[in-house]
């Protein structure tokens, strides 16, 4: 009796171990474990009922995008250089730029086709034309090119004045080949920083934490509207590449000599035709001035536009420290309003001017002041 229970016993465990491993084999497969049917090869997943709608943030992003990548250019220049070894050598350089009108004329950086003999550009569409070389100003590193052809869309120049510290901005470019890439930051700050190799300054540069890297020089810096209001030009880095420090050429001071550039090829860079001496507190009490700041002019150039409106240069020697100086002069305290207290001061007043411009220049004549009206001549040096 007990050897039949002990038998049954053995047979129902062999029965219960040949039921559940043969004849229900897909109960514990994994796609029921995910809630499908592992027969049919389905999954059941949990989708959204439609498309999400953007945030008003990315609806800025996704508006500037649009209204500016159509406008961006990827320029390709290629030159040659003389190597020991190789001789004559082809190079190939990569920036961007931005339409400006109809006709295809172009905004780029000058260092971008600097000694180029064959200029491409790429529009967003992929679309490629050669380019000619327009106009040049090395001063403010700003080149125009030009592309024939038609259905071009020119860039909104927006305003550079009155930028503000935390305002969004918005970097379409090229950077490393990748064309029509976009980047976002701020304003990080507006100083003036010196351009590489010593150059010169760029006056109220845009800095910027909007990721720029090589191949983005020459394109637009945009603000929320979808304007440009920045050429995208330098980058401080240790590595060649984005570290969050970049600098933009504020869009004002190339509207100011566009006209120049298309129609001359050049800027007919402004003059006032002085040398002067910066003028601080100490100076100022030493030599009896009655402003502790200003440019005191030295000499006046013959034939200058300062001499034809009848300002004054120095008329006694004196020594500053071991340099021989002329004192007695005009001492220049404003321009069009806007205080003068170092050469930098003027140089911005003139990088926001042309040749042939009239500004009303502030000066003390001894203890008198007054405004006198002088129209710019064309410096000597072209840049």
């Amino acid at each position: 009796m007990r050897g039949l229970r002990v038998l049954l016993l053995a047979l129902l465990v062999v029965g219960a171990f040949y039921f559940y491993t043969t004849a229900h084999r897909g109960t514990f497969a994994p796609g029921r474990w995910l809630g499908g049917d592992s027969r049919a090869g389905n999954l059941e997943l949990t989708e959204a009922a439609g498309p999400e709608a953007l945030d008003p943030e990315e609806q800025v992003n996704v508006s500037v995008y649009k209204k500016g990548v159509p406008s961006v250019v990827n320029i390709k220049s290629r030159s040659v250089s003389f190597n020991f070894f190789y001789g004559v050598v082809p190079e190939e350089g990569q920036g961007s730029g931005f339409i400006l009108d109809s006709e295809g004329h172009v905004l780029t950086n000058f260092h971008v086709v600097a000694n180029a003999r064959q200029i491409e550009a790429t529009l967003y569409n992929r679309k490629t034309y050669k380019a000619d070389l327009i106009g040049v100003d090395r001063a403010h590193d700003l080149a125009v090119i030009q592309i024939h052809g038609s259905g071009f869309t020119p860039a909104t120049l927006g305003n550079s004045r009155g930028l503000l510290v935390g305002q969004k901005v918005f970097a379409i470019g090229n950077p490393f080949g990748l064309s029509g890439t976009m980047t976002r930051g701020i304003v990080s700050s507006i100083r003036s920083v010196q351009e590489p190799g010593g150059a010169g300054f760029i006056d109220e540069a845009i800095q910027t934490d909007a990721a720029i890297n090589p191949g983005n020089s020459g394109g637009p810096l945009l603000n929320s509207k979808g304007e440009v209001i920045g050429i995208n030009t330098l980058i401080a880095s240790n590595v060649g590449q984005s570290a969050g420090i970049g600098f933009a050429i504020p869009i004002n001071t190339a509207k100011a000599v566009l006209g120049d550039l298309v129609s001359l090829g050049r800027v007919r860079r402004p003059s006032l035709g002085v040398h002067t001496i910066p003028i601080g507190p100490e100076l100022a009490a030493q030599l009896g001035l009655p402003s502790d700041y200003g440019l005191l002019i030295n000499d006046v150039i013959s034939g200058s536009a300062a001499e034809r409106a009848g300002l004054r240069g120095g008329s006694k020697r004196a020594l500053l420290g071991n340099t021989p100086i002329m004192i007695g002069g005009d001492l220049i305290v404003a321009i069009d309003g806007q205080a003068i207290e170092d050469p930098q001061d003027l140089s911005h007043i003139m990088n926001n001017h042309r040749a042939g411009d009239t500004v009303t220049v502030t000066i003390y004549r001894g203890s008198n002041k007054m405004d006198v009206k002088v129209t710019l001549g064309e410096a000597r040096e072209q840049a």
